[in-house]
């Protein structure tokens, strides 16, 4: 009869044995969000709870990658992951730092872009050096990771336009705009905009008539500049990790910001203490 293994439990040997910086931060996060899923089951609000289970799966995610398909996460690359998991969903959904603190999604989506780019580049790279065949310089290299990081980007924003459209969450936050130019206005029909400036007060009526509600302060947008504002910045941090890789990889030597984030192959070595047990 095979034995059962507990993995977590395996995990915490390692880290006991090994001191690794990122299972350290793994079972700090899990303790957290287990305690969350707790205290969001004791309030009645079970969605945030299949939000925090959710998390723990995610979290579990980069463990489970690196042994599956033999390749080995550098600790700054699996601690970004978990920290980003984190504050993400409950940090940034359950505690709603989207709300309180100013341009939280917005670093969050930077720092999307830089580690997406690592991913992106460690795959390319790891295929460039394998296959006898293929030879790409290092500014196409840079060039396809960057692309690879402006497609997650791009496809994450569909996800949120489809939650948004499909299942009536608010993903692409609205935003408070002064000024509209719009085609749509114009009384001709003409294909020339018509610009409204100094917009202070948005009245919304439903078909019968009866006013819904008042949006102050401007005209309502609703998810299209936090929808570029998003893939703007997420941009800026796949530029950011394209020119740390090209300059190392023009220089044949991987920068230590790339050392530091993008993914090798091979597996990392089991720790004693957890190949005894399992060789039990």
């Amino acid at each position: 009869m095979k034995k059962k293994i507990n993995v977590q439990k395996l995990i915490k040997m390692a880290y006991k044995e090994t001191k690794r910086s990122s299972l350290a931060i793994y079972l700090i996060l899990r303790f957290l969000v287990i305690l969350c899923m707790i205290l969001q089951i004791l309030r009645g609000n079970f969605n945030n709870a299949l939000l925090c289970l959710l998390s723990l799966v995610l979290l579990f995610a980069p463990l489970f990658i690196q042994n599956k398909y033999e390749i080995t996460l550098p600790d700054g690359l699996e601690i970004s992951i978990y920290l980003f998991i984190f504050s993400s969903e409950i940090l940034g959904e359950i505690n709603n730092f989207y709300g309180i603190i100013p341009h939280w999604d917005t670093c969050l989506h930077t720092i999307n872009g830089f580690l997406a780019t690592a991913v992106g580049f460690s795959l390319v790279d790891l295929l460039n050096k394998n296959i006898k065949d293929i030879n790409l310089s290092p500014f196409y290299l840079c060039l396809v990771a960057f692309s690879f990081s402006m497609t997650i980007g791009t496809l994450w924003e569909f996800f949120e336009y489809g939650g948004d459209k499909f299942l009536k969450f608010d993903m692409q936050k609205d935003t408070i705009i002064t000024s509209v130019s719009s085609v749509a206005m114009n009384p001709s029909g003409e294909n020339k905009p018509v610009i409204l400036d100094n917009i202070g007060k948005t009245l919304i009526y439903d078909t019968d008539g009866n006013l819904l509600y008042t949006v102050n302060d401007g005209y309502l947008d609703i998810g299209l500049n936090d929808t570029m504002k998003d893939l703007f910045v997420n941009f800026i941090g796949a530029v950011c990790f394209s020119i740390f890789a090209y300059i190392g990889l023009k220089n044949n030597r991987k920068s230590s910001v790339v050392k530091k984030f993008a993914p090798t192959k091979g597996k990392r070595k089991m720790a004693e203490s957890v190949k005894n047990r399992l060789n039990k």
